[in-house]
């Protein structure tokens, strides 16, 4: 059975890509397949579609595009995920939205307060966070990173 393909436009369209994304994403070699017809235009196989979902999700996880790319290169021969693969990666998406949805809950419980980030311009930082102590923690806004005010 011959397999079907798709011109990029017509790809990037069911993927709600922009054609410019498909061909970074070749470059960087999340995925491949694609050629060149006669008339220029490139073409992909229709299963290309379903790393291209994958791809999707992992980037609304968090997942940098080398991180996606190292997950994708355990698949043999660089094949789409199957059923099997995606319950096996997507396993290792649980730590990264485990520590997103704390981030969020500090984010929730803490906004309206002192977040230690060394501003001091705000009049309760100067009960919060006097002389600015957060900045002895490191960089960045302390107490949303999970330090705690003396």
């Amino acid at each position: 059975m011959e397999e079907s393909w798709m011109p990029i436009g017509e790809l990037a369209r069911r993927a709600g890509l922009a054609s410019s994304a498909l061909r970074y994403y070749e470059k960087e070699g999340l995925i491949d397949g694609g050629r060149r017809q006669s008339s220029g235009h490139r073409h992909y196989p229709r299963h290309v579609l379903r790393r291209l979902a994958f791809i999707r999700a992992a980037q609304q996880v968090g997942l940098t595009l080398p991180e996606i790319r190292g997950l994708l290169a355990t698949l043999p021969e660089a094949r789409t995920p199957t059923k099997a693969d995606w319950e096996r990666l997507s396993r290792q998406w649980l730590p990264l939205l485990e520590a997103r949805i704390r981030a969020l809950q500090t984010l929730h419980d803490k906004l309206t307060g002192c977040i230690g980030c060394g501003c001091l311009s705000l009049k309760a930082c100067a009960l919060y966070n006097p002389a600015d102590q957060a900045a002895g923690k490191g960089a960045g806004a302390r107490y949303l990173l999970g330090d705690r005010p003396e």
